[in-house]
């Protein structure tokens, strides 16, 4: 298992100025790759990650200055290019209509990849030595573990960061304790079988006059301006201040889920696709501002690594589902209130999708289910949890 553990990168001047250089200059290789690849397949003849790899060979002996970068570097741009290729050729395949893969800018260019060479760790004095970078410390605020296969450098507006990937085992799975089940969505973020009910922290939406205001202010300024880098910096801020906000409340929710239960049962959603095909423009942006997914990969991960048991079940009638009898209750999504007609169990909706997504998870027969009180968990209760430092699946 691949766990990458996120740090605040402080390169020098001198340093910086390399970094960028070294990201437009992989900027400039996948361009150029892309562009090759466009031009084969309008001739009729197709292109394989092989073959581009050894094209790189080439290209730098016409390009000199892709000697400047380390070797491994640009093979993973070329393995980035594949990797979008790929995801593009598999969504064309589900029948959706795509387009064309596009031209990387110099803003939508971030991150350099150094896998499994080019670089040494300095544990003792928080520091990193990249092959044609130079050193560069950072902060350590969370020792990472297992073996290191690979660090990112990323740039985040005027923030630098690198990423260190660790590989761990999985632990032994706990064999005593409670399981749960928890049901997503978006009046609450979440509620459990044991009838907790945590608080949607609504992160963008608190932020949206901000946002709108400087989106505003960045479109009435000239593009590459001085004063338009200068406000699309301050855009770039509040967006990852929002980042920040929504990983500090996601990782000490799943690490509170963890560390209580010995199996933890959730919907296997296919989040992509809600996100996609709301029904609404405000619904698919507050799809994607809960961010789901990336609660199930912070508890997946979490899980493994704490022997936990991680528990995806087909989402199909967990909710129109009776958690006492079994029988379908059908009902609109307004309706927030589960009521049987068949047994005349009543409960709140969503504790009783997680009693069913538990059920279904624990592979339990149907039994009568007690009506419990549902306590809440505000956002402010959530984030006092002591601090932990955000490791981040990578796959």
């Amino acid at each position: 298992m691949l766990i990458s553990y996120k740090y605040r990168a402080y390169p020098d001047a001198t340093t910086e100025a390399r970094l960028d250089t070294a990201l437009d200059t992989c900027r400039w290789l996948y361009n150029k790759l892309l562009e090759e690849c466009n031009t084969a397949r309008e001739n009729g003849s197709s292109l394989t990650m092989r073959g581009m790899q050894a094209r790189i060979v080439t290209l730098k002996e016409e390009n000199p200055f892709l000697k400047d970068v380390y070797s491994k570097v640009l093979q993973m741009v070329n393995y980035a290019l594949w990797s979008n290729i790929r995801a593009l050729s598999q969504t064309k395949k589900r029948g959706r209509k795509i387009g064309n893969l596009r031209f990387k800018s110099a803003s939508r260019y971030r991150t350099l990849n150094y896998n499994q060479s080019g670089f040494k760790i300095d544990r003792e004095n928080s520091r990193i030595a990249f092959s044609k970078i130079g050193t560069i410390p950072f902060t350590m605020h969370r020792p990472y573990s297992g073996k290191v296969k690979g660090i990112l450098i990323t740039r985040s507006g005027d923030r630098w960061y690198v990423i260190v990937q660790g590989e761990q085992e999985v632990s032994v799975s706990k064999r005593e304790g409670r399981s749960v089940g928890i049901d997503v969505g978006l009046d609450s973020f979440a509620v459990d079988s044991d009838g907790m009910v945590i608080e949607n922290p609504r992160f963008y939406e608190y932020s949206r006059d901000r946002i709108k205001k400087l989106q505003q202010s960045v479109a009435r300024k000239q593009r590459f301006s001085q004063n338009w880098k200068k406000a699309k910096k301050n855009l770039e801020k509040v967006y990852d201040h929002i980042t920040n906000q929504k990983n500090d409340f996601l990782h000490k929710l799943s690490r509170r889920y963890v560390d209580t239960y010995v199996a933890i049962c959730v919907e296997d959603l296919n989040v992509k696709y809600l996100k996609e095909n709301g029904t609404s423009r405000g619904l698919r942006r507050s799809i994607h501002s809960a961010s789901w997914g990336r609660f199930f990969s912070y508890l997946s991960y979490k899980a493994a690594s704490a022997g936990t048991n991680f528990i995806q079940i087909d989402p199909r009638d967990t909710t129109q589902m009776c958690s006492n009898c079994g029988s379908i209750v059908k009902k609109d999504l307004s309706v927030r209130v589960h009521e049987c007609p068949y047994c005349g169990f009543v409960a709140d909706r969503d504790y009783n999708a997680a009693v069913n997504i538990h059920r279904v998870g624990m592979e339990q027969p149907f039994e009568p289910v007690e009506t419990m009180p549902l306590h809440h968990i505000s956002v402010v209760q959530v984030l006092s949890m002591k601090q932990e430092a955000p490791p981040e699946s990578a796959g």
